[in-house]
């Protein structure tokens, strides 16, 4: 019976049917991506990598005067203002981003968007992008990302330091969400002939 309503509705209105479909899968990455970086931070805590820099890309100043880095991660531990961390957090979120993008990319490609295009070209393209949104996504960090840390690791000391750590995950994890969407209509082609061979 669900299966027929869908078909009815998916028939009628496929480009939502397409966003409700990405829209579920994006959320159950967003959920592994809550579960994976989290882990990645305990695993890389107190290792060598804390102490190495990754202050990298400075574009202006701080408010303060400061140099303000799109990658800010400054060696040591997590500080209160959520700088700090050094190569190990960069990692730490990168790599989460990395499996996320990539679990994302076959799922949408295949059910969500049943693509019978170039994986190639597709690929090519969704990588462009992916670098563009994880710039663009770290930059817009020096808005939002302080006052979050301070906020949570002031009520909660560590714990608030994971539940910043969750926030901002779900921060880039919205905004890759309504800019990817748009960008997979466009590079998860289906061509007509291959389909009807099928």
């Amino acid at each position: 019976m669900f299966k027929g309503i869908w078909i009815r509705f998916k028939g009628r209105h496929p480009t939502v049917a397409q966003f409700l479909v990405f829209f579920i899968l994006s959320n159950g990455i967003t959920v592994l991506q809550l579960i994976l970086m989290p882990a990645l931070r305990v695993a890389f805590t107190g290792s060598p990598l804390e102490a190495i820099s990754f202050q990298v890309f400075p574009v202006g100043s701080n408010l303060d005067g400061s140099r303000y880095y799109i990658f800010n991660y400054a060696p040591g531990p997590v500080a209160p203002d959520g700088s700090c961390g050094g190569l190990a957090y960069f990692l730490a979120v990168q790599i989460t981003l990395a499996i996320a993008q990539i679990i994302n990319f076959f799922a949408q490609r295949s059910i969500t968007f049943k693509s019978n295009g170039s994986i190639i070209s597709a690929a090519f393209w969704y990588f462009i992008a992916y670098v563009v949104i994880t710039l663009t996504a770290a930059a817009l960090q020096g808005l939002y990302k302080a006052p979050l840390y301070r906020f949570f690791m002031g009520a909660a000391g560590n714990a608030g330091e994971k539940a910043a750590d969750i926030v901002t995950m779900v921060i880039n994890s919205a905004i890759s969400f309504w800019v990817f969407f748009p960008i997979f209509k466009v590079i998860f082609k289906n061509k007509p002939e291959a389909a009807e061979r099928a």
